[in-house]
């Protein structure tokens, strides 16, 4: 027995699956996931089962009687979602249906929707009721699984990373942005989603080592050659430099390692000094 990463259509997340059989990378294969037995593609090398892990099955290789099955049921899905679109709409509801999809066996067919308030979807679990005996459920999405199974294109000019390669969404704060030197400006930080863009996190780590050679903004500092004391103002982390405005009222791009915290005596008697802690 065997592990094999799969991956759904709906998402680029591996999902680990356990077989008898290896197949390779390409191979679409039927799986028995949470939600029951689906078509999915083989990602990666097979590899050994954790006994703590807990794993869905892989049941066969994709027959081309699954594929054709499988490619009726999107159809079927699509056309519905654009029925409970409109009807939606009819009713006045302030909701986006994302994704109809059924299982294989089209014993279940799962509604992906997202909704700013709590809504009642009696209405609509009638409509899908009247069109399949599929058992019916209504899973609520978030803005970045909507973008992630919708797709979309990002600051880049690339496919967002969400539906590319993404396996899980991290958390991603403004301070990200900030130890970057970035604006502090919404519409360039926010990616398709209306959220901060997922790739604030990746490079993350790295700004944070480089940050720690540097002085910290609005320090006071003094350049060891020249002995001109100011402030920093900003910080170029790729670079090793910042940015010092001098007592002197000029704007100096000096390296980090040419700098020292200003001494408490210096800045107090005479232009070109200013005392505090770089460190601060």
């Amino acid at each position: 027995m065997v592990v094999l990463p799969v991956r759904f259509e709906r998402s680029p997340r591996l999902h680990p699956m356990l077989s008898e059989d290896t197949f390779a990378v390409g191979t679409q294969v039927v799986v028995q996931g949470k939600r029951g037995p689906e078509v999915a593609t083989v990602r990666g090398e097979p590899g050994q089962a954790k006994s703590n892990d807990r794993y869905g099955a892989v049941l066969r290789a994709a027959t081309p009687e699954d594929l054709a099955r499988w490619d009726e049921l999107h159809r079927t899905g699509n056309d519905l979602k654009w029925l409970l679109r409109a009807r939606a709409r009819e009713r006045g509801l302030a909701v986006k249906l994302v994704a109809v999809e059924f299982t294989l066996d089209e014993s279940l067919v799962t509604v992906s929707y997202s909704a700013d308030e709590r809504i009642e979807l009696t209405g609509l679990i009638g409509e899908v009721r009247a069109q399949t005996s599929a058992r019916v459920n209504f899973a609520a999405i978030g803005p970045r699984e909507q973008a992630q199974m919708i797709g979309a294109l990002g600051a880049c000019g690339r496919e967002n990373c969400s539906s590319t390669h993404l396996q899980d969404f991290a958390p991603v704060s403004i301070r990200m942005a900030r130890d970057q030197q970035l604006p502090l400006n919404p519409e360039k930080l926010s990616g398709p989603c209306g959220r901060l863009l997922c790739c604030l996190q990746f490079e993350h780590s790295q700004y944070q080592d480089l940050l720690r050679d540097l002085p910290r903004k609005n320090a006071k500092v003094c350049h060891t050659g020249s002995g001109a004391c100011g402030k920093v103002t900003k910080l170029h982390p790729l670079t090793g430099t910042v940015d010092v405005y001098s007592d002197q009222g000029m704007l100096l791009g000096v390296p980090a390692g040419e700098l020292r915290r200003a001494s408490e005596n210096e800045g107090k008697g005479g232009a070109g000094k200013r005392g505090a802690d770089a460190s601060e």
